[in-house]
């Protein structure tokens, strides 16, 4: 090997190791101004943990609000503190006790709040006790001191929060909240005979005599369980219906309108190169525009409603559907569509026998893929336009208190998809593979 062909060698792999060296020294930067840029210490910082795991703790577990109010004395025992969750007077749980105007309430682990007229007191085990009285125009507390950080006073308000529960006090109401594991009243509430029973009172309730006459007991506990005031199972369903209607409806019917509309923008079938300029830059219109942005445009001509949502589903997926069926059509085999003008098949059969069966595979591959895709899109369109399992997990998240019901739409959702992909997926093996 000469001198000069064993420099220009040794040139190319320093400048190869420059490379290889450079490339990682310049994520490192990019890495580095991102994180300045977005600030990410400071978000670190702002990262509240206690929220956080109140957060997570209300995704799996229900509150029982014990609540009096201070202007008539009237105590209140109700599961999230809504009416159709509330205790009967003589119906209470078992850690809540009444006797007179004193309300003793039992937190576990030796936690115990207690109201008492003008006044209540919360026993907190290794700290102390928090007494609180109210002359009606503030509020006096007494507590060990120094005060910690888990017991915040103003002048209208004193709040105690620990891990078996939280207290507030203030001149309208006093609130104790226990926070207990599981979805309370998921199955039953409180006014159904089922409620509370064990899944072996259940069955011999089933096989015991009617408590309804006029339906047997299965038919009483479907009817329970489906018309749940608490956790609405059946809105609930009618909105995963209506979820799955947009996804279908948009998914499919742009399937529909762009494949005929494909034939114009694919270069071995558009008669002349205007016409294929003109198709294709209206698909990346179409898709150029994100179908959240078509929601509300729509939203704005036809009013809110599932149909809205399927017709922005329908919108943007043309122009995606245009541009892939129009790239399938111009990577057929032509040999197929020549022999089939040889025997004088005019151009409608030979789209029909000559290139329908050749991209069919793709076609429904794709087709599916977008189905499975909008029906996760659909939840966000659905909060838009007023429809579907999106509107329900809206409202819960605003609420900023039926976590545990955000939980549960979100499982759901999770489910959805899941079933439309394994659904899909049978679709493809039973008409793709045969």
């Amino acid at each position: 090997m000469s001198d000069t062909a064993l420099m220009s060698l040794q040139t190319s792999f320093r400048r190869r190791r420059l490379t290889a060296l450079a490339v990682p020294v310049l994520i490192l930067f990019y890495l580095i101004y991102t994180a300045i840029s977005f600030d990410v210490l400071g978000l670190v910082q702002k990262a509240n943990l206690d929220n956080a795991k109140i957060l997570l703790s209300d995704f799996v577990s229900y509150k029982t609000h014990v609540t009096r109010n201070n202007r008539d004395g009237v105590v209140t025992v109700a599961i999230e503190g809504e009416a159709k969750g509330t205790y009967p007077p003589a119906h209470l749980p078992d850690w809540v006790s009444q006797s007179g105007d004193t309300t003793t309430i039992d937190l576990g682990r030796g936690h115990i709040v207690t109201y008492s007229p003008d006044a209540a007191r919360y026993v907190v085990p290794g700290y102390g006790v928090i007494d609180i009285k109210s002359d009606g125009s503030k509020l006096t507390l007494t507590a060990p001191q120094p005060v910690p950080k888990w017991i915040n006073v103003t002048d209208t308000r004193i709040s105690v929060t620990t891990a078996q529960g939280r207290f507030s006090y203030s001149r309208s109401k006093v609130e104790t909240f226990r926070y207990q594991p599981g979805w309370e009243m998921f199955f039953f509430t409180l006014d159904s005979p089922f409620y509370g029973k064990s899944y072996g009172q259940l069955t011999a309730m089933l096989m015991g005599p009617r408590i309804d006459p006029a339906r047997s007991n299965l038919a009483l506990m479907a009817h329970d369980f489906w018309t749940n005031q608490l956790w609405h199972h059946a809105d609930v369903a009618w909105a995963m219906y209506e979820t799955v209607l947009m996804a279908f409806l948009g998914t499919f019917g742009a399937a529909l309108v762009a494949l005929p509309l494909a034939f114009m923008a694919a270069s071995n079938f558009a008669p002349f190169k205007a016409m294929r300029f003109a198709f294709r830059r209206v698909f990346d219109f179409l898709r150029g525009v994100d179908a959240l942005i078509w929601t509300i445009i729509l939203s704005r001509a036809f009013g809110p409603g599932p149909m809205t949502g399927a017709l922005a589903i329908v919108t943007t997926d043309t122009g995606s559907f245009g541009k892939l069926f129009s790239e399938a059509l111009e990577n057929i085999d032509e040999k197929q569509v020549e022999g089939l003008r040889s025997t004088g098949a005019n151009a409608l059969l030979r789209a029909r026998f000559g290139v329908i069966p050749q991209i069919a595979p793709i076609l429904l591959s794709q087709v599916l893929y977008f189905f499975e895709s909008n029906t996760r899109s659909a939840t966000v369109i659905g909060a838009i336009v007023g429809g579907g399992i999106g509107l329900l997990l809206t409202q819960a998240i605003q609420t900023q208190k039926d976590w545990e019901d955000v939980a549960y739409y979100m499982i759901l959702i999770v489910l959805m998809v899941m079933l439309m992909d394994s659904f899909s997926g049978w679709i493809r093996r039973r008409f793709i593979k045969g």
